[in-house]
């Protein structure tokens, strides 16, 4: 029997392990469509990627069984696109906008669910914008589409709401303009009318334990199959991990299930995973909702093959191929596991890189480990693509362990290991956030 050719937008070389770790696999041949690079880095054209996909796929000998991606825009919407096209499965496009622009996605999810933040829309046209009616400081801006928290902006008085504003007014066309093109593909209702792409959002703060839910939708039945904790740096907005199974008690794991249901049905997708982010405050036992994105998170695969036994890639790769995905529960060899954020506080330029070699070696020597690097030796940190408004991403260390402390012993071994060194080009450079 021939191999099932599955074509995933943007494959990198930190995916393909946990990719050739899904159940069959053996009967799968992942091809990439298109690279990391032309997908997220400068100005983004869809109707140029879309032709050079196209391109590639009409000149392949071969069955094309499934299209897949778990990136944010551009691939999140060149799936529907191209799998409509090619006669593949996925969910429609119309349901994956409504997620990734995030007033669409504010407009439907009112509509079932009260576990929101207030909201609305910053007009950037206006000679002096403020903040909409009835959103209170302190707030978070934000386009209605970016890249990793790119252009995503807390702000605590009228200072710096401006300040904010005038940033984003200078970034936002980079991902909304492309982004156009796809709202052009659809019919829009008409609270959406003129809306367009290179949208400003402002949201009020939320506060409390940030936990993210990953589900799946199949023949219209929606699947929550795991929660995991999002924990932010002391005093920063950045993350530090991910780490799963959630710590929260389980009546707050039900809730959380039950309003991601509501909200994908309200959203229509199906034959397609998705991740969503909340806040919960346990002061006021409150859940509120953050953000919807329409794909699983790539980040968390290790984080469910330590613990389950199979990467979630497999939600993915089962539905695209027209399956129900059976996820097996806490059939992997650790009890916990996490996803490390090491980073750096301030510009500089990074030196000590280990090579590939170097990195085996930690691997081999911490079991249950993997590191991901992100910069290069000698590379600036503020030259890297895709870093938040306030750190540098360092190294993406996954552990797996019987206890949080001893995925935090794993992490520091990790980072001791790896002893990264900086030119310091800041006042205050030293990493004092660093735990």
């Amino acid at each position: 029997m021939s191999k099932k050719n599955i074509f995933v937008i943007g494959l990198d070389e930190s995916n393909l392990p946990t990719l050739h770790d899904v159940p069959g696999a053996q009967d799968y041949h992942f091809r990439p469509l298109l690279t990391v690079e032309e997908l997220q880095v400068g100005e983004v054209s869809v109707a140029d990627l879309l032709h050079k996909a196209q391109s590639e796929l009409d000149a392949f000998d071969g069955t094309i069984d499934a299209i897949v991606g778990y990136w944010d825009f551009p691939v999140s919407t060149l799936v529907p696109i191209l799998s409509e096209r090619y006669g593949t499965t996925s969910t429609s496009l119309e349901s994956v906008v409504k997620c990734e622009h995030k007033y669409w996605s504010r407009l439907e999810q009112q509509k079932v669910i009260d576990e929101h933040p207030r909201f609305g829309r910053v007009d950037l046209a206006a000679e002096d914008p403020q903040p909409p009616e009835g959103v209170r400081f302190p707030m978070w801006l934000k386009p209605a589409l970016s890249y990793s928290s790119e252009l995503a902006f807390g702000v605590k008085n009228e200072e710096e709401f401006r300040e904010a504003v005038a940033e984003i007014r200078a970034g936002v066309s980079r991902v909304g303009r492309p982004f156009e093109y796809v709202l052009d593909q659809l019919k829009l209702p008409a609270e959406m009318a003129g809306v367009g792409g290179e949208v400003c959002l402002a949201e009020e703060a939320l506060s409390g334990i940030q936990v993210a839910v990953e589900g799946y939708v199949h023949d219209g039945e929606v699947t929550v199959y795991g929660a995991l904790d999002s924990i932010n740096y002391p005093d920063s907005s950045s993350f530090l991990r991910h780490q799963y199974p959630s710590s929260l008690p389980e009546p707050v794991v039900r809730r959380l299930q039950d309003v991601s249901k509501r909200v994908m049905r309200q959203i229509g997708m199906d034959a397609a995973t998705f991740s969503i982010e909340y806040f919960y405050d346990p002061q006021n036992d409150e859940i509120n909702l953050l953000e919807i994105n329409p794909r699983h998170s790539q980040s968390h695969a290790e984080l469910f093959e330590y613990v389950d036994g199979v990467p979630n890639h497999h939600c993915m790769v089962s539905l695209a191929l027209g399956e129900d995905p059976s996820l097996p529960d806490r059939a992997g060899p650790y009890r916990a596991a996490a996803k490390w954020y090491h980073r750096w506080f301030a510009d500089g330029v990074v030196h000590g890189v280990p090579d590939a070699g170097d990195i085996e070696r930690i691997e081999r020597e911490i079991p249950g480990v993997r590191i991901e690097l992100v910069p290069e030796e000698g590379q600036r940190l503020s030259d890297m693509p895709e870093q938040d408004s306030y750190s540098y991403e360092l190294a993406h260390i996954f552990t797996g362990g019987d206890s949080e402390e001893d995925l935090r012993a794993k992490y520091d071994r990790c980072v001791a290991a790896l002893n990264l060194s900086f030119d310091q080009t800041s006042p205050g450079g030293r990493d004092e956030k660093n735990p």
